[in-house]
């Protein structure tokens, strides 16, 4: 997913602020869940956030093309393991290849939970679930 840097996402420091990549994090994972969940899992299970782990390598500024890229991890019954890279897009690219022209600005970790629509209390998944997300 490649987003903009909104005059909004930046801070007194003049880069983006780290809770704009919290959203940035939010986002690529409900597009991913949204693009490969069924209508039926959709409308049942819903997810919460149990924990972030972000390790900020260099600023994004005003002006960058961000590229959110996402991946479940390790995944059970009641937490998944998502992981998060944010990249910069570099003009030119540097020897042709796509993951060499995208500097590396944040990686994360987060276990996600999930939870029923209806009750808003955990709940499990499928292994039907599991399988289609988990590495």
């Amino acid at each position: 997913m490649t987003v903009p840097v909104l005059p909004t996402d930046i801070d007194e420091q003049n880069h983006v602020n780290n809770a704009v990549y919290l959203r940035w994090i939010q986002d690529v994972a409900t597009a991913h869940w949204k693009s490969l969940a069924s209508a039926q899992s959709q409308a049942a299970i819903g997810w919460i956030v149990l924990r972030h782990e972000i390790d900020y390598k260099m600023p994004a500024a005003a002006g960058d093309e961000i590229l959110l890229r996402t991946w479940v991890g390790k995944a059970s019954r009641l937490k998944f393991e998502r992981f998060t890279e944010i990249r910069r897009k570099i003009d030119p690219p540097q020897d042709g290849f796509a993951v060499a022209n995208m500097q590396l600005l944040s990686q994360a970790r987060t276990l996600w939970v999930p939870i029923d629509i209806r009750t808003g209390k955990p709940t499990r998944v499928s292994s039907d679930v599991r399988t289609r997300f988990s590495t």
